[in-house]
């Protein structure tokens, strides 16, 4: 009784996303590609919010939060991956498995709640631009972010601590190319019922309490730009909300389709292309569509490479 209660795997072997010799290469040398994108937008997005003086307001604080997010959840995934088109045998320890999942989950929730107090700072600052530096000073936006990363490291923990409370006693193989929640549960030789119903609870609550706080947010917006009598501003109050709408119609799509489709004789095959759209691509997308959309985040990338240009060639 005590060993069967014991969880008797050590590692486990990933599958990766194709047995095909021929696919390796280019599948590299495309994911690779996609991840120095990733890097590079992400990472240069945070640094125009910290060096840019005009960027020091709210919005682009949450906005650099939420590129750390992506260069983060990306990363905890696409290193791996890389290093797997050139390993024979894609081994990952069951601590390891246990530290991806969790930090997956951690930055993937960050993500998500951080859309979330977009949408809230977008809604005071067009429905209420007068009192807008009050209703999101300093503090408030401080406390918003401190508030995503706690709910963000609960979720994790929760949904990471569910996941791995089960016994795995063999097989130990992931049809997959990372340590994703549903194919590791697949695995368990306990019952997994109570600890799948905890994470569809848990994920469910706080994925149905973001989506509200998007929603009533953009309804207020939405009907206080209809309420505008000026038709050219209209325009410029609808792109002040067009990349985070963009983002958050990736990100929660993605997700939604992925985890409440109904299951198929194809099903693998699809949550690998799925997965691979919501953890490399959607990461990649985002700067893209902030930096080409906003013309603040243009102007100040352009002036800090005019900068470097000067410099470089006095």
């Amino acid at each position: 009784m005590e060993a069967k209660n014991q969880t008797s795997v050590t590692e486990f072997i990933l599958l990766g996303l194709t047995h095909e010799l021929r696919l390796q290469i280019p599948l590299f040398v495309l994911f690779l590609l996609l991840y120095i994108v990733t890097v590079f937008g992400n990472l240069t997005i945070v640094a125009l919010t910290v060096v840019e003086p005009r960027l020091h307001t709210p919005m682009y604080f949450l906005l650099s939060n939420l590129s750390l997010s992506d260069f983060c959840y990306s990363s905890v995934i696409a290193p791996k991956l890389l290093v797997d088109f050139f390993s024979n045998r894609k081994v990952i320890s069951f601590v390891g498995c246990a530290a991806q999942t969790y930090f997956f989950a951690v930055f993937a929730s960050t993500e998500g709640y951080i859309l979330a107090a977009m949408s809230y700072d977008r809604y005071a600052a067009i429905c209420h631009p007068l009192l807008y530096p009050v209703i999101i000073n300093r503090s408030v936006c401080i406390q918003l972010v401190a508030s995503v990363y706690l709910g963000a490291f609960l979720t994790a923990a929760i949904y990471t601590g569910c996941t791995y409370h089960a016994t795995f006693c063999g097989p130990n193989t992931i049809d997959h190319f990372y340590c994703d929640i549903i194919p590791l549960m697949k695995l368990s030789c306990s019952d997994t019922f109570v600890g799948q119903t905890v994470i569809f609870a848990v994920g469910f609550f706080f994925g149905l309490t973001s989506l509200l706080i998007m929603v009533t947010s953009y309804v207020y917006i939405i009907s206080a730009i209809l309420g505008i009598r000026s038709r050219e501003s209209r325009p410029k109050a609808f792109s002040a909300c067009g990349s985070h709408l963009t983002v958050v119609f990736l990100f929660y799509g993605t997700a939604l389709f992925m985890y409440l489709r109904l299951p198929s004789s194809d099903s693998v095959m699809q949550d690998k292309a799925l997965s691979v759209f919501y953890t490399l691509v959607n990461p990649m997308l985002n700067p893209l569509i902030y930096s080409l959309r906003n013309q603040e985040v243009k102007g100040a990338l352009w002036k800090r490479v005019t900068c470097l240009y000067t410099v470089e060639f006095k």
